[in-house]
């Protein structure tokens, strides 16, 4: 098993961050690797969706259930069937000065007939690239920049926060969906 994260920091008040990312069914309208959600099921803070995202041009797809925690402003998610063989994980936000930090951190594993280590090494690169891709979405979407996501920014700018990614090994607690 896999595990990568993704922090971003957003120009944006905890309440509205929050608010767009339970807001799923939006997502394919500003982000680029989502093609679809779908939401099947919704009792109280927990949700039942289905996921159509692309990968490398291919799509992937699957079926999670999220629990919502409105108190903590925490969504912890599992899937229930879909391509991987596992993907869990937890999206985290946190007021802090000027804005919100947003946390995502996936739990993965797919199972590859022969795939070695250079197969899992991309797919972390890969999924890690998509968290990030999310988060720079959300970002761009709530501050009102018309700007793509980026893969990759290591430093807090003057005018936006940044997309950072941990890629951990395999096991939990490694380095986060």
């Amino acid at each position: 098993m896999a595990q990568v994260a993704a922090t971003a920091f957003i120009h944006a008040p905890l309440d509205r961050v929050y608010a767009l990312a339970k807001d799923v069914e939006a997502f394919p309208s500003f982000m680029p690797d989502v093609e679809s959600i779908r939401v099947l099921q919704r009792d109280g803070s927990r949700t039942v969706t289905e996921w159509v995202g692309v990968v490398k041009g291919r799509p992937v797809r699957w079926v999670e259930d999220d629990d919502w925690d409105d108190a903590r402003h925490v969504c912890t998610f599992r899937q229930r069937e879909g391509d991987f063989t596992r993907y869990e994980g937890a999206w985290t936000f946190a007021a802090v000065d000027q804005g919100t930090e947003t946390t995502l951190v996936v739990d993965f594993e797919l199972e590859l007939p022969l795939a070695g280590a250079l197969l899992s090494n991309l797919l972390k690169v890969l999924v890690r690239k998509n968290l990030e891709s999310m988060l720079g979405a959300m970002r761009s979407r709530l501050e009102g920049t018309a700007e793509a996501p980026r893969e990759s920014d290591t430093s807090r700018g003057a005018d936006d926060g940044p997309v950072r990614a941990v890629a951990g090994g395999a096991g939990p607690g490694s380095p986060k969906k």
